[in-house]
């Protein structure tokens, strides 16, 4: 919902009156967060740097990433912005078994196994509903400094 500051209080805008009557109770105490929405150009010009690195991948990694997506999860992942399941199997042939199972069903996971371990990581949303401007900031700063590293070979 927006609203708009009258110098005395938050009015929401006429189109969301009826559903601010539905859900909210007059006289409640209501927590107000900004929601600073992301710029177009960003976000336009993040995923043409990606592909940009991509295309200039080092011959030795190249095979690695068939497309670009490919490459953007991944480093997503490396940067540390996933999230994560873990399985503990009753053996570590079990667990081979399992990764075995789950990786086909997402090309962008990375799955590993640590002994009885099964880990899959999964590359966080950067859809503009799943991360806020600043996190989306701070992920796309991550992913594009590690790209530049990793075609510059200077990553692993």
């Amino acid at each position: 919902m927006i609203y708009q500051w009258d110098g005395l209080a938050m009015v929401p805008m006429p189109r969301f009156q009826q559903k601010c009557d539905d859900q909210f109770v007059v006289g409640e105490l209501y927590n107000l967060e900004i929601k600073e929405d992301r710029s177009a150009n960003s976000h336009k010009q993040y995923f043409a740097a990606v592909r940009e690195y991509w295309v200039n991948l080092p011959e030795l990694i190249e095979d690695n990433f068939p497309t670009d997506e490919h490459l953007r999860k991944w480093a997503l992942i490396k940067c540390g912005y996933y999230d994560e399941r873990s399985m503990v199997a009753s053996s570590k042939a079990e667990a081979l078994r399992i990764a075995s199972f789950v990786k086909p069903s997402d090309d962008f996971a990375i799955v590993t196994v640590n002994e009885c371990v099964v880990q899959v990581f999964t590359a966080k949303s950067q859809s503009l509903k799943a991360m806020g401007k600043r996190e989306f900031q701070a992920s796309k700063q991550a992913v594009l400094d590690f790209l530049e590293a990793l075609v510059m070979g200077q990553a692993a």
